[in-house]
């Protein structure tokens, strides 16, 4: 077979190959195998020494011309593959616009971030500051600061996750509370500050108790601070958090930063003080501590205490929000149940 023959024959077969081709990787063989660097035409260009001198233009001319035309073929196969598939995509995807949309589904806040927000918008309210500390926190400003020195037995219940000597996961966000002290200007104004956070305490996790949970301290500092301030400040709390037929009572208590201490109770919100399984028959439900600052954590920071005094309280939020919700395990707060969450989305401001 000559040369033309081959070309003739080359050129019947690349156009049906061509044809036939029905997706880019195919079409892409295709083109390699005709016009590619070691194609069919390629192969027979290098084959011209075998063609009589008087031939090779006309073959040489044969060869471009069919080049040119696969390449022609080659790129309108291409263009017709490349829309057909758009096509189909755009079949297979398309979007009804007369159809109604989908409903977004929105999350619902945690009970315990719903009680810390209303909470710190009150506070800032009255004026208070909100301050917020590190979650690894110093010995020194968790005990030392507050009253509670090394051989204290206040920390054998407290005293747990150390990281090392001197550093350890906060048992208590007093230590916001030690750190603003030394550094508050009286000049300017009393001290008036909550420090809500995540704190960490040794204790067997069960309905009632977890190693962890969420605390907001309150403290307030200046002169002619008295005992009838902190009594009103506590019933404002009660009322705005369980209700404003809440009763309150303060009973004595004991806590190492606070001299007196007390702790208070309301009135219980299930049968309004006339006792029941929730208030073990009491009428009460404890909610939370409070006391008289104690003059030597007023002396630790630098701060006379015969000048000024002050008083501090500590909200257990997850207790709150139990207490206010009626929720009877605390290790729902964790557990990630978004059935859990959403039965307070009513709750949310």
């Amino acid at each position: 077979m000559d040369l033309f023959d081959k070309l003739k024959e080359l050129h019947e077969e690349g156009l049906n190959q061509i044809n036939k081709a029905k997706d880019e990787k195919t079409l892409n063989d295709v083109r390699v195998e005709l016009v590619g660097r070691k194609g069919e035409l390629t192969k027979i260009l290098h084959s011209m020494r075998e063609v009589a001198p008087e031939n090779r233009r006309e073959v040489g001319q044969k060869v471009n011309e069919l080049r040119d035309l696969f390449n022609a073929q080659l790129d309108e196969a291409k263009e017709k593959i490349v829309k057909a598939v758009l096509a189909k995509k755009l079949e297979d995807e398309k979007i009804d616009v007369t159809l109604p949309g989908r409903e977004a589904h929105l999350g619902s806040k945690h009970p315990i971030n719903i009680i810390l927000d209303d909470l710190e918008s009150y506070f800032i309210g009255m004026g208070y500051r909100v301050v917020q500390g590190p979650e690894i926190e110093t010995d020194h400003y968790c005990f030392e600061m507050m009253n509670i020195p090394k051989d204290h037995p206040a920390r054998d219940m407290q005293a747990t996750f150390y990281i090392d000597s001197e550093d350890l996961l906060r048992t208590q966000t007093s230590g916001d509370q030690a750190r603003v002290l030394e550094k508050h200007d009286f000049s300017k104004g009393p001290l008036k500050m909550v420090g809500p956070g995540k704190v960490y305490r040794r204790d067997d996790d069960d309905a009632t108790h977890s190693h962890q949970f969420m605390q907001m301290e309150g403290l307030v500092v200046d002169k002619n601070i008295t005992m009838s301030d902190l009594k009103g400040t506590l019933e404002m709390i009660s009322k705005h958090v369980f209700g404003q037929d809440r009763e309150t009572r303060l009973r004595p208590s004991y806590f190492p930063f606070t001299e007196p201490s007390v702790e208070m109770d309301v009135s219980c919100f299930n049968c309004d003080g006339k006792g029941c399984p929730i208030c073990k028959y009491t009428g009460w439900i404890e909610v939370l501590g409070a006391g008289m600052v104690h003059p030597n954590v007023l002396e630790n920071a630098g701060i006379d205490s015969t000048v000024y005094g002050g008083f501090a309280f500590g909200v257990g939020l997850d207790r709150f929000a139990i207490l206010k919700y009626g929720i009877d395990d605390i290790r729902d707060f964790y557990t990630n149940d978004v059935r859990f969450l959403e039965q307070f989305r009513k709750e949310e401001r």
